[in-house]
């Protein structure tokens, strides 16, 4: 069977004029199946049409800060850094990505770029807008857990781990504010911060505010979503 090609947005780094990326997404990818390949920085409509036809799913992986003029909001002062070249790419590239029906998988930024792209709001800042016990940004080691989230009866996510909470990493500092509406929560830490999302209507819309590139190779969970986005590339 042929392997399917997903396409992960790049990383950008604007003081060093560079695109890289962490290899845990490429791990995830080819452990389960697939062949990753990062793409360029790219705005021309043009090309990102013909990304959207080549590639069979696509990576929306971790970054900078979204920028709250995207959903309408004054920047606050606890706010991060942000990309402009990389919120006008996933900007224009999203929704060619989903008017394809392509499979897409958000993680931590990707979430929270996802929910601003289909109508919803961000924290931009966890500790002063939304304060709680638990640790959202933890130090090193990544791949270790930081606290549990509950997995949500009936969801895709749910019925993949075959359970009812997981214990994830946590390297964020904003999350989502408003929900937008087409999608759906999967996850939802104790604090009543939303984890993961997906939107029902789509063949795979998935995304999570954990990081399973830090911990694929030690949690199951976190591999076993790799495996779910690439079956659902091959069609």
């Amino acid at each position: 069977m042929k392997k399917p090609l997903i396409a992960i947005n790049p990383l950008v780094d604007e003081a060093r004029e560079s695109y890289w990326m962490l290899p845990g997404y490429f791990r995830g990818i080819l452990q389960a199946g697939g062949i990753p390949v990062m793409l360029p920085s790219l705005s021309e409509n043009t090309d990102l049409e013909a990304l959207a036809d080549t590639f069979d799913g696509f990576l929306f992986p971790g970054g900078q800060d979204v920028a709250p003029e995207l959903y309408g909001a004054a920047v606050l002062p606890r706010c991060g850094p942000r990309c402009p070249e990389r919120d006008e790419m996933e900007a224009a590239f999203l929704p060619l990505v989903r008017r394809r029906g392509k499979a897409a998988l958000g993680i931590c930024r990707g979430l929270q770029f996802f929910n601003v792209a289909l109508g919803g709001a961000l924290y931009q800042d966890l500790p002063t807008e939304h304060p709680s016990n638990l640790i959202h940004s933890q130090d090193r080691p990544y791949d270790a857990p930081s606290h549990a989230v509950q997995l949500l009866p009936g969801t895709p996510l749910q019925q993949l781990a075959g359970r009812d909470s997981a214990q994830v990493n946590s390297c964020h500092h904003q999350g989502i504010k408003a929900l937008a509406p087409p999608l759906r929560p999967m996850a939802v830490a104790e604090d009543g911060l939303i984890e993961a999302v997906y939107d029902p209507d789509a063949r795979f819309f998935w995304a999570v505010q954990w990081h399973p590139e830090f911990s694929q190779a030690v949690d199951p969970l976190s591999q076993a979503i790799f495996e779910a986005f690439v079956r659902s590339c091959r069609g």
